[in-house]
């Protein structure tokens, strides 16, 4: 990938998986880490590395302020001429939702967006997933720019029928 809107389109999916995984797990993240990198294997290319980490003000599961925060970061450490090879979000500093630091409110009060978070989770549960995504995350079908490679995925046989070895007695 070499364009930016291709590669906010990857971390946008990420960041979203990341946020359904907290909300299953009932934890929040207080950072954001986003990075990319070039191939190491492609000699002939200018090499590239860089991560930035973005704390929240607020530990969240929020995908949209998940999301928000690490193209926020992807957007600081982009630089153009680059063939990117990989793109990713890593989310730190996590705890139990039950635990929630205190703070004097100068601001705003912000949308709470549980009930929201809820009913992506559930439709996506129950149509698949990606059904309900975030806008920078792309259309489905062919105007998406960024799918995941899933060829060198390692089996689930642990959890998937399809997936069982099946021994034949000859």
């Amino acid at each position: 990938m070499t364009a930016l809107p291709d590669l906010i389109e990857a971390v946008t999916a990420f960041a979203c998986r990341a946020g359904e995984k907290l909300r299953k797990q009932e934890h929040r993240a207080g950072q954001v880490l986003t990075f990319i990198h070039t191939s190491p294997f492609r000699k002939q290319d200018r090499q590239y590395s860089r991560s930035i980490t973005v704390p929240l003000r607020k530990p969240s599961c929020d995908s949209v302020a998940l999301t928000s925060t690490a193209v926020r970061g992807l957007r600081a450490i982009f630089k153009p001429g680059f063939n990117y090879a990989k793109a990713g979000v890593m989310l730190l500093d996590l705890q139990t939702a039950d635990v929630e630091q205190g703070e004097l409110d100068l601001d705003e009060p912000s949308a709470d967006r549980t009930q929201l978070m809820k009913a992506l989770d559930s439709l996506n549960d129950r149509y698949g997933r990606n059904t309900v995504s975030i806008a920078s995350g792309g259309v489905a079908g062919d105007r998406r720019h960024f799918s995941m490679k899933c060829e060198r995925k390692t089996p689930e046989y642990t959890t998937r029928w399809e997936d069982m070895p099946i021994a034949q007695a000859r």
